[in-house]
This record gives structure tokens, sequence and C-alpha cells, in this order.
């Protein structure tokens, strides 16, 4: 099974409707590309939920060791892990019950995009969400 992200209008719609973003991965070291990237989406309005078990906060926000550990809601997972961790996380977001399963640039699984699929989930790799919010977002 090839991947097929959703298309350019469609992920725009689907930044457009999140509000809570759960960042597996997270780094509290602001050089790291993770930190970056939560930081902008933080400041474009979306509440961040840091989930690495080796923090204890970022930017003042509590860390969770992993997914199942959030309390309510998540709209969308955005995965900072290596490519073979992918089919671990894609099994605790359907636990959770998340709207879209979002693994970032570089990042991709088969195993876990055919997983998710088949249970009807929102999918997208290989895509910075940084970046699709930029070319998305209506003035």
């Amino acid at each position: 099974m090839s991947i097929v992200n959703p298309s350019r209008e469609e992920i725009g719609e689907i930044l457009r409707k999140a509000k809570r973003i759960a960042v597996v991965g997270l780094s509290n070291n602001p050089e790291r590309e993770s930190y970056m990237v939560a930081k902008a989406m933080k400041d474009a309005g979306y509440e961040i939920i840091p989930v690495n078990p080796m923090i204890e906060e970022w930017e003042g926000i509590p860390a969770v060791d992993k997914l199942t550990d959030i309390e309510g809601h998540v709209d969308i997972v955005d995965v900072f892990r290596r490519s073979e961790h992918l089919p671990e996380l894609a099994r605790e977001f359907v636990q959770i019950d998340a709207d879209v399963f979002w693994a970032q640039l570089g990042v991709v699984n088969e195993e876990a995009y055919a997983f998710l699929k088949e249970k009807g989930y929102t999918v997208i790799m290989d895509r910075c969400i940084k970046v699709e919010h930029a070319l998305t977002k209506r003035p």
C-alpha cells in the first residue's frame, strides 16, 4: 500500500478545525525542530500537549509520558519520532481515538499507515505541520 496524503485543501480544513495537538517526541530544547514547530503552532493558537517521558514540561505545560495519559479529546497527534516507532504509536493513537495521525517530514511507515487507514483514520506522513499551516491558512 502506498501512502497517499490528503490534498492540501483537505489538510487546510483539518488545521482550521483542530484545536488540540499532541506532539509526540517534543523536546524542551529550543534548538530542536520539534520545539520550533510546536512553538509556532502554539503561537498560531493551538493547544499543545507535550508527549515525552524524558521531559517534565514544555513552555510551562506539563508533559505526559504517552498518548494514553492525555485527558480529553485530541484533534491531531503530531509525531517527531523515527519511522520505526510509528506502528506502536499508531496502536496508542487508536486507544485515544484522536482524529488525525500526523508524522513529520521524513517520517513514514507503511505498516502504521495501513493499520490506521483500515480503521478509517485520517493519516498524514512526511509533511511538516508548520509548513502546511503556513501554506493553507486563510488571510
